[in-house]
């Protein structure tokens, strides 16, 4: 039997970053509908089931963005069939034109809808648009707090300057798509080689002291890179500084001594 043909209750949302919000819809439920569209993301595709134990089905939104609200519904119903309960935020809406909401919602299924209202963190409304404008301003523990996580990104490494180890410390360097990237600085973080998470410093950024391209490198503290893997993960768990211009390869070298013990400071 397929599995959604066990399901009794589904939310309904694009469920990007798995935030606080979100897990307040996620926790009452059997299954997660995903809404998914391309372009800039908290957490990208099928990265957002990495987040829930719950099972995850995804619509593209350029399949169902024609449907009506009638034929979104019955949609639904076709997909799950034993369909008891639906989940949605305040602000949800859904069918061509996003003519539909919850009142809508509530009268073309006749199972029960639970409509959501809006979580807040410390007075802030949890919404993934604000988690990414603090990422651009580089306030990462506010983003952080309204995910209810640590910010994390997954990339490929990639061939870098050649000059870090020589001149500088070892990086790996990153080739990073459709995640929302922080404001470019230098960041307390941890990087993922394999199966564990080590403490490191991280630059996001155009590298204006040396060849002017943009740049994601993590630093590996107190540990040689023994293997490289072909994928990381990067979290991110505090600001040490914005980018900066230097005027000296020495002046740089001095500045990433000082990044790197203010990240071991902030690591604990």
């Amino acid at each position: 039997m397929h599995l959604t043909n066990q399901i009794k209750s589904i939310a309904i949302g694009s469920f990007d970053g798995i935030h606080k919000g979100h897990r307040t819809l996620i926790a009452q439920v059997d299954a997660v509908v995903i809404i998914e569209r391309n372009g800039g993301y908290l957490t990208p595709g099928y990265k957002r089931s990495c987040y829930t134990d719950k099972l995850c089905c995804f619509y593209h939104f350029d399949k169902i963005k024609g449907l009506t609200p009638e034929a979104f519904v019955a949609r639904l119903l076709e997909d799950f069939p034993l369909l008891e309960k639906i989940v949605v935020g305040y602000d949800f809406h859904f069918g061509k034109g996003k003519s539909g909401n919850a009142v809508r919602l509530k009268e073309l299924f006749s199972g029960e809808v639970t409509v959501v209202d809006q979580v807040s963190h410390e007075g802030i409304p949890v919404h993934s648009r604000t988690i990414k404008q603090y990422l651009r301003e580089g306030r990462v523990s506010m983003a952080n707090a309204l995910l209810g996580r640590s910010y994390e990104v997954e990339g490929e490494v990639i061939r870098g300057q050649g000059i870090g180890k020589k001149s500088f410390v070892p990086t790996l360097n990153l080739s990073i798509d459709h995640y929302q990237l922080p404001l470019e600085g230098v960041y307390a973080t941890r990087t993922k080689l394999g199966d564990v998470w080590h403490d490191s410093v991280s630059f996001v950024g155009n590298r204006v002291t040396t060849d002017g391209n943009f740049a994601v490198e993590t630093h590996i503290l107190d540990q040689q890179i023994e293997k490289i893997h072909s994928s990381v993960s990067l979290m991110f768990l505090d600001l040490i500084r914005i980018n900066k211009r230097f005027e000296s390869f020495e002046a740089l070298k001095i500045q990433i001594d000082a990044d790197i013990e203010e990240a071991k400071v902030l690591l604990g």
